[in-house]
């Protein structure tokens, strides 16, 4: 068949679905609904398509959803246990922060396509090891890292699922959260929100002795094209050799870093 051919069929394709159903909208009842053979999955899905609209009181679901009232708030207390939805100030449902984290772990192979020379550079100039951190549930997981050859350092294998209460890509990871997500963070953090908001205003964290005895790391945020924080890079090693006051020293370098990977994935997803 030649190429001629499979143009011509494209095309009338092309203009035979300008005026018919196609076989998948022939497929679908009138009501534009899909069914997918599991009742309680096209029902949550029901939940969440009205919440893509905004916050919604249990009353407004039900009447954008048209499911009983039990069901509705059986599967939107589901949801929220799952952090596919929280609540907002005013106790009405909307999308969680459950999403944002799927997102980033989809975006992940562009971020570590563009992570290991990055992270190789900072480990040149800087002399400690690198890491980049991605927040899984109330966990960090390490997703790219980079080490000196020799000499005392603060070893991170990637894969490694370290603390969210503690050290300074752990602060950066919460810093930018809602203000429900925040405030739990902080109960067992050693940080405090005074901390974070002067993360938030600077750009970067420092943690010194927080995770570890010994352990000094700085961090900045890596942020994917709708602004949304999904990754921390750092630097980390022993507070003998980093000194009493690292951020000051190399939180210019690390924030650097961050800016260079996050107007990477600008880039990847503006050429999409």
């Amino acid at each position: 068949m030649t190429s001629n051919t499979l143009s011509a069929e494209s095309k009338q394709y092309i203009d035979a679905g300008s005026t018919a159903a196609s076989p998948a909208e022939a497929a679908q009842p009138a009501d534009n609904e899909i069914h997918s053979g599991v009742g309680v999955l096209d029902k949550t899905v029901k939940i969440l398509d009205a919440l893509e609209s905004g916050p919604a009181t249990l009353g407004q679901l039900v009447t954008a959803t048209k499911l009983a009232r039990p069901t509705a708030h059986r599967l939107a207390i589901a949801l929220e246990r799952h952090r596919f939805v929280l609540r907002d100030q005013h106790g009405r449902f909307v999308l969680g922060s459950r999403f944002a984290e799927l997102a980033a772990a989809a975006g992940e192979d562009r971020l570590l396509a563009a992570a290991g020379p990055i992270l190789q550079t900072l480990l040149d100039r800087t002399g400690e090891s690198a890491q980049i951190y991605r927040r899984q549930g109330e966990q960090r997981v390490c997703i790219a890292a980079v080490e000196r050859a020799s000499g005392l350092r603060d070893s991170i294998p990637v894969g490694a699922m370290l603390s969210m209460e503690a050290g300074s890509a752990a602060q950066i990871l919460l810093a930018w959260e809602d203000s429900d997500r925040l405030h739990q963070g902080l109960r067992h953090a050693r940080f405090s929100s005074a901390k974070l908001a002067a993360v938030r205003k600077r750009g970067w964290a420092e943690s010194i002795n927080e995770r570890d005895e010994g352990v000094c790391s700085i961090s900045a945020p890596i942020r994917n094209a709708s602004g949304q924080v999904i990754a921390a890079i750092s630097i980390s090693g022993p507070s003998g050799r980093m000194g009493s006051n690292p951020g000051h020293r190399y939180a210019p370098l690390v924030m650097g870093a961050g800016k260079y990977l996050t107007d990477a994935l600008i880039k990847a997803s503006a050429s999409r």
